[in-house]
């Protein structure tokens, strides 16, 4: 599992992160707090740097400031000087709470992982194949995506085909209308 893991693109463990998040909602912080040493911690601190899971979390604050921004001086346009303001000072007052998900994402990766693999998933993410792995894993993880596709369809196509052509050598009727196929190889009778 844990190569499985580290060599996965970074999308795909952000989307793992947020599975993790979700299967242990559960279990209180501090009970799991209690059973996660220190360097452990560390090290998985330092592998969530690496690996950039909590990088697209960043703009929540900024995005929801703005939001509520726009909310409030659409509802009250003479007060638009004032909303900015106060909202940008509780923003500012709100930064300190990242480190609250970042202290969380950390006791999450060390229950998953040791404290060892936490170290190597560290030193590779930290290496420059790491971090291109995390620049362009998205990239690559799509591009494979899509030629499975096209793979799918000439397999399924070529399927449809050598099927149609037994059958027909067989003297059977092949029939495939409504079959899935794209068309081709459409049998006809005899």
């Amino acid at each position: 599992m844990t190569a499985t893991m580290i060599m996965q693109p970074a999308g795909w463990a952000k989307l793992t992160l947020v599975a993790i998040v979700a299967a242990t909602i559960a279990i209180p912080g501090q009970l799991r707090a209690q059973e996660i040493s220190d360097d452990h911690r560390a090290a998985a601190r330092t592998a969530i740097t690496a690996l950039r899971a909590t990088d697209p979390f960043d703009a929540i604050l900024p995005v929801s400031a703005e939001s509520l921004k726009t909310r409030l001086i659409s509802n009250n346009p003479d007060l638009e000087g004032e909303i900015s303001a106060i909202v940008d000072e509780e923003t500012l007052a709100l930064v300190t709470r990242r480190a609250i998900l970042e202290n969380e994402a950390a006791l999450i990766y060390a229950e998953v992982f040791s404290e060892q693999e936490l170290i190597q998933i560290a030193e590779f993410y930290a290496t420059e194949a790491g971090q291109k792995l995390i620049d362009n894993g998205p990239i690559v993880a799509r591009e494979v995506s899509g030629a499975a596709g096209i793979w799918r369809r000439g397999i399924e196509r070529d399927l449809l085909d050598n099927v149609i052509a037994k059958m027909n050598a067989s003297g059977l009727r092949a029939n495939t209308t409504g079959a899935g196929g794209d068309g081709a190889g459409e049998a006809t009778q005899n």
